[in-house]
């Protein structure tokens, strides 16, 4: 692997997206610490660092939004609403015709939907750009202090104006990691977030050893439970059911080709990391609006939606299940699969090449999918609500563990094939290859 890391230079154009990666998220962390206007700083840090000791969803979304929510900077919605708009535009694909056909148009109708993604993006933001604003001119902080310095019109307009702006500042360096630079930009953003605040968590955790208020076991603990849980991520996002195919001989010309064995992968977590991140994005949304309404039904409703309660975790996983589901059913069609396949001659042994392969396809995806449902579910519950009940100081379940090694696998996957393609000895010896998830 040292080897291959080494060869990474050697490629001229794998060493300018790298740096491009690199200095877009750069971009993107410092905006993190950019506050919006009109903001006492002191007081909205003592609110938030109340509500992280409670385990929140508002901590949940600002761990998400890599702690921009606490600084309330211009990036503090995140990437979400467009994540939110990517959901509601792959739900109406299904029901309405005209996406459904510009989802089959190729490059074309993908810019097109593209470009209707960032519009529901920016209506979104401006809907949760404005709960914000109502919301933090009534927030108060424990020691009486208000937020908002000047409440009013102006302070509401310049908030959205501000947020919004960030929102589609984040989605537009997301798109351009994506187009030239390495790995998927919207992950990699989220992916980033994460990732900075692990240093002022080892802080914090060394800080409560050493008044005694964590015990060194527990803390061992649960970093042999964090690295037994990280192990079973890699091990579950290269797991694959393999079905066999088979090529007969071909006469191309004056020529004979033999016929060929091979398979088709199948993916235990075809999804990948999209369906905790959509299941979120849906939790946090009725969520952020639902922190500033003082109903006492909404109230009640937030107290049973708190991440540390059942019905919420519960629904969560129940959003997981139909994200994994659907989200492999939008990017992996069996008919397609074995539509092309049969053009080419191939067929899978003791099925009929056609809709009998589909259906066989479509049986065992939907089998194997069921269990990759579950695993991702395992993941994104079991260590949060460990983490819940043995009080840590900071929110990092098996949600954050889950999106960091899988962005990680996909992004090096990347790597890999820009050094294998240019006859460079990949990252693993043998002959073998890191596989994402894509």
């Amino acid at each position: 692997m040292i080897t291959g890391f080494q060869n990474v230079p050697k490629i001229p154009e794998l060493k300018r997206r790298i740096a491009f990666t690199f200095m877009m998220l750069v971009v993107y962390r410092i905006g993190v610490h950019v506050p919006t206007p009109g903001i006492d700083g002191v007081a909205l840090s003592a609110i938030f660092a109340e509500q992280a000791s409670k385990g929140t969803l508002m901590a949940m979304f600002d761990m998400f939004a890599g702690g921009a929510l606490s600084n309330l900077s211009v990036f503090a919605l995140g990437i979400m609403p467009y994540i939110s708009a990517s959901i509601i535009l792959q739900l109406l694909t299904v029901v309405i015709p005209y996406l459904e056909r510009l989802s089959k148009e190729g490059e074309a109708g993908r810019k097109q939907i593209t470009k209707y993604t960032r519009y529901g993006t920016v209506i979104l933001s401006i809907i949760q750009g404005f709960g914000i604003a109502f919301g933090l001119e009534r927030m108060t902080a424990p020691g009486g202090a208000a937020v908002v310095i000047d409440p009013g019109l102006s302070f509401r307009l310049m908030t959205v104006i501000t947020l919004t702006a960030g929102t589609s500042f984040i989605m537009w360096v997301g798109e351009q990691i994506t187009e030239r630079g390495i790995g998927n930009g919207i992950s990699l953003i989220i992916f980033a977030g994460i990732v900075a605040r692990l240093p002022m968590a080892v802080i914090q955790v060394y800080q409560y050893l050493r008044e005694g208020i964590l015990p060194i076991f527990l803390v061992l603990f649960v970093l042999v439970a964090m690295v037994l849980v990280v192990g079973f991520i890699v091990f579950m996002e290269r797991g694959q059911r393999r079905l066999p195919v088979q090529y007969p001989k071909r006469v191309v010309g004056r020529k004979i080709y033999g016929g060929q064995s091979t398979y088709l992968p199948l993916r235990v977590n075809t999804a990948g990391v999209i369906p905790p991140i959509f299941a979120s994005s849906i939790m946090m949304f009725p969520a952020t609006l639902g922190q500033f309404v003082e109903a006492p039904w909404m109230q009640s409703v937030m107290g049973a939606l708190s991440p540390d309660k059942i019905p919420y975790q519960v629904f969560y996983v129940a959003l997981i299940i139909f994200f994994c589901y659907f989200y492999t059913a939008v990017t992996f069609n069996p008919l397609d699969v074995a539509t092309n396949m049969k053009k080419n001659g191939g067929y899978i042994p003791g099925m009929r090449p056609g809709k009998r392969t589909a259906e066989y396809i479509d049986r065992v995806l939907t089998r194997i999918t069921f269990g990759g449902a579950l695993y991702v579910s395992a993941v994104c519950v079991l260590p949060s609500i460990l983490i819940y009940k043995l009080n840590m100081p900071f929110y990092f379940g098996g949600t954050a563990l889950l999106i960091i090694v899988g962005v990680a696998l996909d992004t090096v996957a990347q790597m890999e094939s820009h050094l294998i393609s240019r006859h460079y000895e990949g990252f693993m010896q043998g002959g073998k290859r890191i596989k994402g998830r894509r």
